[in-house]
């Protein structure tokens, strides 16, 4: 080991590892806890794979927005293995205890088709059983909001969910979950990492005897059953509405078969077909493009278009591999499935929705001025507007990621809660989970759908209308990716420079104010002044037309920066809406090269 530390330093004095790297390979090496990955980091350093080991040593991975996640790699603190899941698993069962005192403990897991999911799953639940819990085990691929759901169901201390959601497939994660049936936010957070960063001793319970102990419970046939009965309550078209509808739906090689085609079916949508070269649950994502099963990727729904224009089909969904997000595309007219067809960003989805549900409770008698709707920041304002337009108000301040949605419900009050939306496509009604849900999002876009085509109208027309009525909104997601220590470091400059010196204009547009959220600050006219805010390491820029902004965040789940823009035509200004919506879109395209081009000289 001294002749291996004696390499590893002079690999860094040649400027071939960081000391971030050079720290926790020493760790790895010479504390019992890592004893048998020991040989696995000498023959790296033997054979020099210099880059390698930095990459997966320069840090410790930390939790993000939504868990652990990251590349899946034998050895390192930077990576998916069994160490750093262990650790999460056992520093989650100590700080739970602890915080659980005299308590009957239990822990719901579930995990996803990926690479090492059932692994993990059942390395969890041994550490779990391990440390005094009784483990709920969902023994099949299952969506992350029924996990939700299953914390909530069984009264769990904790949940733990397998799965890296839309990541390439050489990512894998935990999501960590409270007993509220929310991911995990903070003090809880930190007070977790606080505990792994500590070195404890893992605790592990052999998996099959757990099992055969009645300490690991399968209860996958009652979960499913109970779940699907709460997603089928959030219906809001009572059986005589509109049900003719033929759908095509992809799991995108996920877990949504389990949940989205049981949904449609108890919600009455008998003509759905599962599209076939996605059916499959497989961690290669081998029928989509770039292997990255993701619904913001408009190129996952070109082959699915080529079949809904065969079949005549109304309306294409999808989900993420773990079923939180939902996708959607439709014929841009009415009925004429084989025509153009316009694929639904996560802002546009999250309008029609909102839209919809408000309507529909309006309807029913059932919405007062107390209920509310919940955004992230990044949302579109477009929700916003719609919300005013029923009287409801709007819960908008909050970081990015479904765990603050899922934290304000309890802080605010699930009862008065109607709908929670973020841009990134995840949605939720109902209180009998805390995170998004795409089961119950695939049903509600097929209810609205059908009263659509009922009436005439497709989606996208639909669509068109809320534009006239509110104003045209654009939005626009730009990533720019940042690998390794260097890609980190790059990020923080560039955070930096926003903060320190940010543009004077973007877009030949002047900049009007910069609102830091990790300071508190915000700066206008040369002079900064505190406001109140969410916490967190995001820059928001505003311009100096109204509705157009930009914020700017390192993603907390992969290593990139994201640049989100926002645009818009109050109604009033709008003549012709296509004009609205050529200008906006140049717009979009000057503040990208502009932000682009700052980044690149930072």
């Amino acid at each position: 080991m001294s002749d291996a530390m004696e390499s590893v330093e002079a690999a860094a004095a040649e400027g071939k590892l960081t000391q971030g790297a050079v720290d926790n390979i020493r760790i790895w090496l010479t504390e019992p806890r890592y004893e048998k990955y020991a040989p696995q980091v000498v023959e790296h350093i033997d054979a020099g794979h210099w880059q390698k080991l930095d990459d997966v040593f320069w840090t410790v991975i930390p939790f993000g927005t939504g868990g652990r996640r990251g590349r899946m790699y034998p050895i390192g603190s930077n990576a998916i293995n069994d160490a750093t899941i262990g650790e999460s698993a056992q520093g989650l069962a100590e700080y739970v205890a602890e915080n659980n005192e005299g308590a009957q403990l239990a822990c719901a897991i579930a995990y996803d088709p990926r690479h090492n999911s059932r692994h993990f799953a059942e390395l969890c639940a041994g550490i779990m059983v391990a440390n005094g819990f009784t483990v709920y085990f969902l023994d099949d691929y299952r969506s992350t909001p029924e996990l939700s759901f299953l914390v909530r169901y069984k009264n769990c201390s904790c949940g733990i969910m397998v799965t890296a959601s839309h990541n390439p497939p050489s990512d894998n994660a935990v999501k960590a979950y409270w007993s509220t049936g929310g991911q995990i936010v903070p003090p809880h957070d930190k007070a977790i990492i606080e505990r792994v960063m500590a070195g404890p001793v893992i605790k592990q319970a052999d998996f099959a005897a757990a099992v055969a102990d009645g300490k690991v419970i399968m209860c996958t046939a009652e979960v499913d059953a109970a779940y699907i009965a709460q997603v089928k309550q959030q219906s809001l078209a009572p059986g005589s509405s509109p049900r003719e509808l033929k759908v095509i739906y992809s799991p995108l090689h996920g877990v949504g078969s389990s949940a989205v085609v049981p949904a449609l079916d108890a919600a009455g949508f008998t003509d759905v077909e599962v599209f076939a070269p996605h059916a499959e649950p497989n961690g290669d994502f081998p029928n989509v493009p770039g292997h990255v099963s993701n619904p913001e990727n408009r190129a996952v729904f070109d082959a699915i278009i080529e079949r809904a224009r065969e079949t005549g089909a109304d309306l294409i969904l999808a989900t993420d591999p773990d079923c939180d997000r939902v996708g959607a595309a439709a014929p841009v007219s009415a009925p004429d499935p084989g025509g153009e067809w316009h694929v639904f960003n996560g802002n546009q989805i999250g309008a029609l929705m909102t839209d919809y549900v408000l309507s529909a409770r309006q309807s029913a008698g059932t919405l007062t001025p107390d209920h509310y709707v919940a955004k992230t920041l990044v949302t579109t304002e477009l929700i916003r507007s719609i919300a005013d337009s029923y009287n409801v108000r709007t819960e908008g301040n909050l970081q990015v990621g479904f765990k603050w949605i899922g934290e304000l419900m309890d802080v605010v009050g699930p009862d008065h809660f109607v709908f929670g939306s973020e841009e990134s496509h995840g949605y939720l009604v109902g209180q009998y989970a805390r995170d998004k849900d795409g089961g119950v999002a695939c049903m509600l876009m097929a209810e609205l759908a059908a009263k659509a085509k009922s009436e005439g109208q497709s989606l996208y027309e639909k669509l068109q209308s809320l534009y006239a009525q509110h104003g045209y909104y654009e939005e626009r997601l730009v990533n720019v990716q940042m690998e390794g220590s260097e890609g980190m470091a790059n990020m923080k400059k560039l955070m930096s420079a926003f903060r320190s010196d940010p543009p004077k204009s973007l877009g030949d547009i002047s900049v009007a104010s910069v609102l830091d959220y990790e300071a508190g600050t915000e700066t206008a006219n040369g002079e900064t002044k505190s406001f109140d805010g969410p916490g967190g390491n995001m820059v928001f820029i505003k311009l100096a037309e109204p509705g157009n902004a930009i914020a700017v965040r390192p993603s907390g789940t992969e290593p990139k920066v994201k640049f989100y823009m926002f645009t818009c035509v109050p109604p009033h200004q709008i003549e012709e809406l296509a004009e609205s919506k050529n200008a906006m879109s140049a717009r979009l395209d000057a503040l990208e090269n502009d932000l682009r081009s700052f980044a690149n000289a930072v």
